[in-house]
């Protein structure tokens, strides 16, 4: 039995000091106990001597210094996994939400996990369908990879999150296959509106949800996507699944982490996030991925909001440099209705190489990709240049570019929050938009795909 301490010297705020406590260690789990017997959770920031500065979960109302108790659970936060999860909704702290039975774990897993062996990983290199033209034809995803979206306040990322968790698939396999879906800081409105859409389509059957409301302590945001993650392990490296985890928004989490940071008296880096936010994401980030001799996979999508549009902002700034690549949404898109509105040329997916061609997509894809990306920044230029000196400056060549690019924004990028395009649908319309210019425009195609498919 743990000890009980009744030497609680003061509450301020979420933190609470705790005198003359022994073998306590930084991280470890507490349990306040109330004089009513009611129970909190908590957990230790900071040891000094025989002085514990403890965190907690809940609110601190109601706690009386001279007759509360504490003891120390001596573990850290652990989460209780089994193939049950899936089709379940948590909240931030793994707890049932959705007036189901509690869990019957197999085990018990760690949430921080384990970091995975450089060496003992795979590479990615099968390509995952996402059913969106812009992502599959374009920047394209492969399993274990890591690839954030970028979005800003405002743009319906929640729309695309949703739309790619229903969609997402492994072709030409029957593997299991399944996402696990963690919502930080979210309202109460997006996470009805979540649940729901996975409902509809069916595809909560194959989810596991946590969700964090904006109302839910910082605390215990910061453990939410640990918790996530570790159900992903488990489902992928235990039960052999290929599994998608969508974190959103990992800008809440950011915050969440500068809120506690500061309630720590910690030195701040830049803009107030603490100095090791870099570290922190990758603690994150860097549980993506494959390992040898297994057959499951990580692939992750986190989403951030980027504060006032600015990609230099620390968050995106940082994610870039950790993740694989990064889609981007653009507020000018969106505003002429493109749905999605994926901004194609800053967007990138650095293992796209690898996921596609003979045998993964079609051979004809890695050519099709360059020449529409080439044409459609050529198609901009000349948008642009029309706006300053008219559109008698243009050539006529420059004139089927321009139309070019509206047309791939309206046929390609923007395909609605519903529609799912096999890689064959989307090649199909890559090549149809590609027929708009004269077949010797299209320098970055070889002669046989263009006899094969131009034009038909």
């Amino acid at each position: 039995m743990p000890k009980e301490y009744r030497t609680i010297q003061e509450v301020a705020g979420p933190l609470m000091l705790v005198r003359g406590v022994e073998g306590v260690a930084f991280d470890e789990l507490g349990e306040i106990e109330l004089a009513s017997g009611e129970k909190r959770r908590c957990k230790v920031l900071e040891i000094n001597g025989t002085d514990a500065l403890v965190q907690l979960f809940e609110s601190s109302t109601g706690i009386n210094l001279s007759n509360s108790k504490v003891r120390f659970l001596g573990r850290s936060m652990e989460l209780g996994v089994s193939e049950d999860m899936l089709s379940r909704v948590f909240d931030g702290l793994g707890r049932p939400i959705d007036n189901g039975p509690e869990i019957l774990p197999d085990k018990r897993m760690d949430i921080n996990g384990l970091p995975m062996n450089p060496a003992a990983r795979n590479y990615p290199q099968e390509f995952i369908q996402t059913g969106v033209s812009a992502i599959d034809g374009l920047n394209t995803l492969v399993r274990g990879q890591k690839l954030p979206i970028f979005s800003a306040s405002g743009l319906p990322h929640a729309q695309l999150a949703a739309q790619i968790a229903r969609q997402a698939k492994v072709r030409g396999t029957d593997e299991p296959f399944a996402v696990v879906f963690a919502a930080m800081g979210i309202t109460f409105e997006e996470s009805n509106y979540f649940i729901e859409s996975f409902r509809e389509s069916g595809a909560l059957d194959r989810t596991v949800l946590f969700i964090n409301l904006a109302n839910d302590p910082a605390v215990e945001r910061i453990a939410t996507p640990r918790m996530a993650l570790t159900a992903a392990e488990y489902l992928a490296f235990e039960k052999n699944m290929h599994v998608l985890v969508i974190l959103t928004d990992i800008t809440n989490y950011a915050d969440a982490l500068r809120e506690v940071s500061a309630a720590r008296k910690e030195v701040p880096g830049r803009r107030g996030y603490p100095g090791y936010m870099y570290t922190d994401l990758a603690s994150l980030y860097e549980r993506a991925g494959r390992q040898k001799g297994k057959n499951g996979s990580i692939t992750m999508i986190p989403i951030l909001t980027m504060p006032e549009d600015d990609k230099t902002h620390p968050i995106p700034d940082l994610t870039g440099y950790i993740t694989e690549g990064q889609i981007i949404l653009s507020r000018e898109l969106y505003r002429k209705n493109i749905a999605p509105p994926i901004d194609v040329l800053p967007s990138l997916s650095r293992l796209k190489d690898k996921g596609i061609g003979k045998g993964k997509t079609r051979a004809d894809h890695a050519n099709t990709m360059n020449q529409l990306f080439a044409a459609y920044a050529r198609g901009k230029e000349c948008k642009e240049l029309m706006v300053i000196l008219g559109e008698a400056a243009l050539t006529d060549i420059d004139k089927l570019y321009a139309k070019f690019a509206d047309e791939f924004e309206l046929q390609y990028v923007s395909q609605g929050y519903d529609t799912n395009r096999d890689i064959e649908e989307t090649l199909a319309i890559g090549w149809k938009l590609l027929s708009i210019l004269p077949r010797s425009e299209l320098k970055r195609i070889k002669d046989e795909f263009l006899d094969e498919y131009y034009g038909k």
